[in-house]
């Protein structure tokens, strides 16, 4: 596949237009002083939070593909997770993120159809880390979903959490290669094999992680601690501006918004990100220091890491993956 700069170039302008936007509707007297008195000490606080988020992701594909029955160098992991951060902010929905995934793990010499699995179930994990911690953050934030009562939320994040769990099984069972027979023969055909190559992957991923039940669940504690690093630049970017809040709900909320964006539909959760970010955090701080901590917190956590994914995959690819020139057969030379 490619990747035409047009693309590249269009989505640049969005994120531009949007950070501006941002800037605009939360500017007020406290946004330059939360620029001038921001504390250099956060930031390295910051930069070390993200590679240990990187760190133990690559830890964790790299114990998933063990699981599989290959070796993946530590090089070639970091490779994986930062081509991931590329192609998901490129494409709706960050589709293009476990596309490159897949051919980043096929370059490093493992299958096309082992790699989408590791992949997918290393989606998974993540996913069902997010909603093992919906309750307790429900719990203790009622405020995260004011409309509700407490008791009302934490029963919808336990329905939620219970409803993964039976899927999960279901999916591991007999039932489920009969309902699915059933459900496509009443499908037109197009889209028979389309949901077919799904399921196949899902159950594939699934007893990937019912092969090992021990290394998964350290794969699984990989996953939080890099998730929950990833998550902490957002309490470290508040208190370098000086802002006092509660860390818990902080964290909290940051759980509650990554996993909404995973149901994004714009490339990266552009414009969705800031959004929740600030309606999320403006009534714990002031209006103009939640602006540009949401700023921090995206160029961090997106527009970094999809920069060093952007070279990356030149580097491994080629320039012809930017649509810069037409792939070549191998052995041809200009």
């Amino acid at each position: 596949m490619n990747v035409s700069r047009w693309r590249i170039a269009a989505l640049t302008a969005v994120i531009a237009g949007i950070s501006l936007a941002v800037l605009y509707y939360t500017f007020d007297a406290t946004t330059l002083t939360a620029l001038t008195r921001f504390h250099p000490v956060s930031l390295l606080g910051v930069l070390l939070v993200i590679a240990a988020g990187m760190y133990f992701d690559a830890a964790r594909l790299i114990r998933l593909c063990a699981v599989a029955g290959y070796r993946v160098s530590m090089a070639a992991a970091t490779r994986v997770v930062f081509g991931n951060y590329f192609l998901a902010l490129l494409t709706p929905g960050a589709s293009g993120g476990a596309m490159i995934q897949v051919l980043f793990l096929k370059r490093a010499g493992i299958p096309t159809g082992t790699a989408t699995v590791v992949v997918l179930a290393r989606t998974i994990l993540s996913i069902f880390f997010l909603l093992v911690c919906l309750p307790f953050v429900f719990y203790f934030d009622p405020q995260i979903l004011p409309w509700f009562d407490r008791q009302g939320v934490v029963r919808i994040a336990l329905f939620l959490l219970g409803l993964a769990i039976v899927g999960m099984l279901l999916l591991r069972s007999r039932i489920s290669d009969r309902l699915a027979v059933v459900t496509l023969k009443r499908l037109p055909i197009r889209w028979r094999f389309r949901l077919m190559k799904v399921y196949r992957d899902m159950r594939g991923a699934l007893g990937l992680i019912a092969a090992s039940p021990l290394q998964v669940l350290r794969a699984f504690l990989e996953s939080a601690l890099s998730l929950l690093s990833l998550y902490a630049m957002v309490p470290l970017l508040f208190a370098g501006m000086g802002a006092s809040l509660d860390w818990l709900l902080v964290m909290g909320r940051m759980i509650f918004i990554n996993l909404l964006l995973y149901f994004a539909p714009t490339p990266g959760g552009a414009g969705v990100a800031e959004g929740l970010f600030i309606n999320s955090y403006r009534g714990m701080a002031s209006l103009g220091t939640v602006g540009v901590a949401a700023l921090g917190w995206r160029m961090f956590a997106e527009y970094l890491p999809a920069c060093v994914g952007g070279y990356f995959t030149v580097k491994v690819f080629g320039r012809s993956f930017l649509g810069k020139e037409k792939p070549r057969p191998e052995g041809e030379t200009k």
